[in-house]
C-alpha cells in the first residue's frame, strides 16, 4: 500500500528527533486528514522521516472546528485501531492546537483541555493580531501547571515587524514551535525569514510538521534531503526539545 507511494530515488534523510508535536493527521475533525486511509499514508511518511511518536494536534477553534474531548477521542481510537490493523509501529498520542478565542475561553474555564504529556498545551494566535491579554493568559496557565507552547509564531506577520516581542514572550515562559514547512518557503518568504531568525537566535524549542496532507509530507521529505537542512539542523539541534515531552 505504502511502498510505491514513498519509494525515493535516494535514501530519505531522517530527522534528528523522534516526536512530531504538531500535525493534523487525526481523520475527519478539521481541514487536515479527511479519512483513515489518508491518515495512514501521512503516518507512513512520518516513519519514513524517522518519527516514531506523533502527538495529534487537531484544531480547536470557534465556529469552524469546535472539537470537544469526546470528538477528538472518538477519532483517536478509530485511528489507533487502524494503525494496529495496518501493522504500523508508531506511537500515537492525542492533544490539540487551541486557537485562543471565545471557544477556548469556555473550554479552558471548564477544564476540558487535552494537554500533551508533561502538561504542555499548544496555543495558536489569530493571524490578524495578537490576543490582547496574551501575557495574562500565559501567566494564568503557568500558575495552573500548564506549560505553554506557541504554535508557528513565524507565521504571524505582525511579529515579524517587532521581533523583540518574541523575546518578551520567550522570557515570560512561552515556548516556540516552528514549522519545518516554513523553512521551505511554503508559507511565503516572510514566514521563512522569521523561521530562519528563530534558528539564528537559538529560540526554536520545538519543531513540527504541521502536516495536513500527503503533499505536505512530500515537501518536507524533499527539504530534509537539501544542503540547507543539513546545515540548519546542526545549528538548531541543541535547542530543540521534541523528545523531552514525556
Amino acid at each position: 500500500m505504502f511502498d510505491k507511494l514513498f519509494r525515493r530515488k535516494k535514501e530519505q534523510v531522517k530527522l534528528f528527533y523522534n516526536t512530531d508535536v504538531h500535525c493534523h493527521i487525526l481523520p475527519g475533525v478539521d481541514h487536515g486528514s479527511q479519512s483513515v486511509e489518508q491518515s495512514l499514508e501521512m503516518l507512513q511518511a512520518e516513519m519514513e522521516m524517522g518519527i516514531n511518536r506523533v502527538i495529534l494536534t487537531s484544531h480547536v477553534t470557534a465556529v469552524t472546528f469546535e472539537n470537544t474531548r469526546e470528538s477528538l477521542m472518538d477519532s483517536f481510537f478509530t485511528l489507533k485501531d487502524a494503525v494496529t490493523d495496518a501493522g504500523l509501529d508508531i506511537d500515537l498520542q492525542v492533544s490539540a492546537e487551541y486557537r485562543m478565542d471565545e471557544y477556548f475561553d469556555k473550554e479552558y474555564a471548564a477544564d476540558h483541555l487535552i494537554p500533551m504529556p508533561g502538561n504542555y498545551v499548544l496555543l495558536e494566535n489569530s493571524f490578524q493580531q495578537e490576543l490582547l491579554n496574551l501575557n495574562e493568559l500565559l501567566f494564568d496557565m503557568q500558575v495552573k501547571g500548564y506549560r505553554t507552547i506557541l504554535a508557528h509564531p513565524e507565521r504571524y506577520t505582525y511579529y515579524s515587524r517587532r521581533r523583540k516581542r518574541y523575546e518578551e514572550l520567550h522570557n515570560a515562559g512561552a515556548k516556540f514551535q516552528i514549522n519545518i514547512l516554513s523553512f521551505t518557503g511554503y508559507f511565503g518568504e516572510e514566514a521563512r525569514e522569521s523561521a530562519l531568525w528563530f534558528a539564528k537566535n537559538g529560540m526554536i524549542d520545538f519543531l513540527g510538521s504541521d502536516m495536513h496532507n500527503v503533499k505536505h509530507a512530500h515537501i518536507i521529505m524533499d527539504y530534509l534531503n537539501s544542503k540547507e537542512w543539513k546545515r540548519l539542523s546542526q545549528e538548531i539541534e541543541s535547542t530543540v526539545k521534541n523528545d523531552m515531552i514525556v
